[in-house]
């Protein structure tokens, strides 16, 4: 498998005023963000709202984006809290010719790099053809990978353990490891990431600014003038004064009403919250464009 690179998203889902997934929608959505620029989109991430949907409607999900037209595009998040949850997934997944992952370590309860190390032992050794993004997200899980905890993963499963998700911003400095994806989580870490090897971002943001991160992106590998990485930067910074998921929710509501169901306790932006959003992405003239569920 070729390294993975370049500009992802996590994807954001779509449900139905009774709060079930939307399938098609959720689909459409993925498709929509890879044209407008991504390389690829991770599915059931934080911005997702992984967590809160149900295995049954994951499985559903994962049978309609195997007929998808960017199929060879999608990491699958399956961190789940259950081991065995987490591996039966993956299972399904890989039946379905879905080999990349994305896989957030157990939250709730507190452990150190040891259980860590474990934890991906036993999916790498249940699931051996598969290649592991590691996702680093104390803020979400409590657990923080150390950089001597991904290199010994690496060391023990080079084939399967390929990257690292960074959302903790602890490791894209500093993680040096040969064919080995170092992601970012924030479009403001772009172009310092590529700077110092990492291989791109995955961000909730993307679902919104995934034609400038493909500029910055492209313009970088190209040796060009960076002549977007100002607005793009602002831009994430505009989305993280608010909870990002709520922030996305509610901004895209504008295009297509159907964006305002989120699964509780996620909640969208509180009217004046999201007026002070819009505002300040007025003033970069940041607009969404024709992007929408359909």
């Amino acid at each position: 498998m070729s390294k993975i690179k370049g500009i992802y998203a996590a994807s954001m889902s779509v449900f139905n005023n009774d709060l079930s997934l939307n399938i098609e929608k959720t689909v459409i959505h993925a498709e929509q963000i890879i044209d407008k620029g991504c390389h690829g989109v991770a599915i059931f991430g934080s911005t997702g709202q992984a967590q809160l949907i149900s295995i049954s409607e994951k499985i559903s999900l994962l049978n309609q984006l195997s007929k998808s037209r960017h199929k060879d595009k999608y990491l699958i998040g399956t961190g789940l809290n259950s081991l065995n949850e987490t591996i039966n997934l993956m299972s399904v997944a890989s039946s379905l010719n879905f080999n990349n992952f994305l896989i957030m370590p157990p939250a709730y309860y507190q452990y150190g790099d040891k259980e860590a190390i474990e934890f991906y032992s036993k999916v790498v050794k249940a699931l051996p053809d598969s290649k592991i993004i590691l996702y680093n997200f104390e803020k979400l899980c409590g657990y923080k990978f150390s950089i001597e905890c991904v290199e010994e993963l690496v060391k023990k499963f080079p084939k399967q353990i390929v990257g690292v998700k960074d959302s903790s911003y602890n490791l894209y400095e500093h993680l040096k490891i040969d064919n080995f994806s170092v992601l970012p989580g924030s479009e403001a870490k772009l172009l310092k990431g590529l700077e110092l090897g990492c291989a791109g971002i995955i961000t909730a943001t993307c679902n919104v600014t995934a034609g400038l991160s493909r500029k910055v992106y492209d313009d970088f590998i190209e040796k060009k003038e960076q002549t977007k990485n100002e607005i793009l930067c602002d831009v994430r910074y505009a989305f993280e004064k608010f909870n990002l998921i709520s922030a996305l929710h509610s901004f895209m509501s504008d295009s297509d009403k159907i964006y305002q169901n989120v699964l509780p306790p996620v909640s969208l932006l509180a009217e004046k919250d999201k007026q002070q959003l819009i505002k300040e992405l007025n003033k970069l003239n940041f607009t969404l464009g024709s992007l929408k569920a359909a």
